[in-house]
């Protein structure tokens, strides 16, 4: 319902019940409308844009809608080039042909700038629904290697992390297959991350909309709004990285693993969780909730 949508696009900024009664609409039934779960057509919209959005990548922005309408139908999904062209639209793909393209070196990620959900509220009520990820460099001797994490907010458990020498999308990915892997993913999990341009590219923002994630994005050259994880990474330095002589990725990989799965999640305690560690924490909610 349009009054509907109207009243959750603004409802962070007025009151539900006021809002209600300006639209002349009910609380239960705004309520009612906002928990529904998606409909077969929405269901469908969110499809279509997921295999459009991997195609578009994997053909490296070199289709327009009538190619792109094709591949999709080869692929089984029915759909026609008008409505192949309106998704294009409105996720901003647009195909690198023709004289008055310009030329940008990541099409997918200047487009994929998320708003910032997450707004410095570092806090959750439960497992699974605020997550937050960045990427930091470790010094070796042959240069860097480059370090992944996905924390989830409730704990500040580091539920996915991944080590490689060169910083790209496969590495952020596996960072999160392992977080997806492990926890309990509901559509409408929100994951803050900055706007690097491996969390803009095409590939990961297809993997967040495959499991219903919402994505959310610092705001330009703003560390604090990823405050937990600079915190976090500032924490995995200081303890355990600098007290250590790293040469090789390999050496790098062990550091990581010994503080990250022997000590962070299992030991360390955190006095933001009553000076609990992570699984603990996790424990007694769950406890709590049987």
């Amino acid at each position: 319902m349009v009054r509907y949508a109207f009243i959750e696009s603004l409802h962070s900024r007025h009151a539900i019940v006021k809002m209600c009664r300006w639209a002349n609409v009910s609380r239960s039934g705004y309520y009612k409308w906002r928990n529904r779960g998606p409909s077969v057509r929405e269901l469908r919209k969110r499809e279509a844009e997921r295999l459009l959005i991997n195609l578009f990548s994997r053909f490296k922005s070199r289709y327009g809608s009538p190619r792109m309408t094709v591949e999709l139908n080869e692929t089984g999904f029915a759909i026609s080039e008008n409505t192949v062209a309106k998704l294009m639209a409105e996720q901003g793909l647009r195909a690198r042909n023709g004289r008055g393209y310009k030329y940008f070196q990541d099409v997918l990620a200047r487009n994929h700038v998320s708003d910032n959900l997450l707004k410095r509220n570092f806090t959750a009520s439960k497992p699974d629904e605020k997550w937050v990820s960045d990427i930091t460099y470790i010094k070796v001797e042959k240069g860097h290697v480059y370090l992944a994490v996905i924390m989830d907010l409730f704990s500040r458990k580091i539920i996915g992390w991944s080590l490689d020498t060169t910083m790209t999308n496969q590495l952020i990915m596996d960072a999160f297959n392992m977080a997806v892997a492990s926890r309990h993913v509901e559509p409408g999990l929100i994951l803050h991350s900055d706007r690097g341009v491996q969390y803009r590219s095409g590939e990961y923002q297809a993997l967040l909309l495959n499991e219903g994630i919402r994505p959310s994005m610092s705001r330009k050259g703003n560390c604090w709004d990823n405050a937990a994880m600079e915190s976090f990474f500032a924490r995995f330095k200081v303890e355990a990285l600098y007290a250590e002589d790293v040469t090789s990725k390999r050496e790098a990989y062990s550091c990581v693993f010994d503080y990250i799965e022997c000590f962070y999640n299992s030991h360390r305690r955190h006095s933001a969780l009553g000076y609990k560690s992570p699984n603990a924490y996790e424990q007694e909610y769950l406890q709590m909730c049987a």
